[in-house]
């Protein structure tokens, strides 16, 4: 490998995902990946670790997930490049990726014919946003609902998320290491912001939104 290979940390829960793309970049003379990681958790302490050159991220994964990932490395260092690669297809994630300043978002669909073209682009500092996204990057924030979810903070947002997902105050504590009364409160903004009653009705706006599947 050359000084100037570009030097990716490459976060999916998913091996065989994984060793695709760790294979995807060895066939390329620029780019290196440089560790794996398995988890939110993993993809924050390898970036210290390991200082890549960009993070390929997955979103869903156990855990905190890529985006709560996401925002802690953003947080710790402001130029750290992000490319999200995911199986959600929607204004939702993507909105907040880019808000949080994530620089590229690719859908799974696509990635394996703009991988290396992405990766490319965000090391050089350059936004990336592939083609099947560019419908909900002409509807950021126009619809009622995406204007209600992006009134949540990044954590009230892990939290609606979780919430959604079925899991109790205490287990998302546990996973973003917060005391249980910290996410009752965030729980109970969450519903305020968005004139939800209980959790059945949050789990329904998230299904509604496709950040959760029915």
């Amino acid at each position: 490998m050359s000084k100037q290979s570009i030097r990716v940390l490459l976060v999916d829960d998913h091996e065989v995902v994984r060793g695709g793309y760790r294979r995807l970049f060895d066939s390329t003379e620029d780019i290196e990946v440089i560790a794996e990681a398995t988890s939110g958790e993993e993809a924050y302490s390898f970036y210290l670790d390991y200082a890549p050159s960009v993070v390929v991220m997955d979103i869903s994964m156990p855990g905190i997930g890529g985006l709560d990932a996401s925002r802690r490395i953003l947080a710790r260092d402001s130029q750290a490049r992000i490319l999200v690669f995911s199986v959600h297809e929607n204004e939702v994630f993507l909105n907040r990726a880019l808000d949080q300043g994530v620089l590229g978002y690719i859908s799974k669909r696509s990635a394996s014919r703009v991988m290396v073209e992405a990766v490319r682009q965000v090391a050089a500092g350059e936004p990336f946003i592939g083609q099947e996204m560019m419908p909900f990057l002409v509807k950021r924030k126009a619809s009622a609902d995406s204007q209600l979810i992006g009134a949540l903070s990044p954590r009230e947002f892990e939290v609606f998320r979780l919430r959604a997902e079925g899991k109790s105050v205490t287990e998302i504590a546990t996973l973003l290491n917060v005391s249980p009364k910290t996410v009752g409160h965030h729980n109970t903004s969450v519903k305020q912001k968005l004139g939800l009653a209980n959790s059945s009705e949050l789990t329904r706006l998230a299904i509604r939104m496709g950040l959760i599947t029915a």
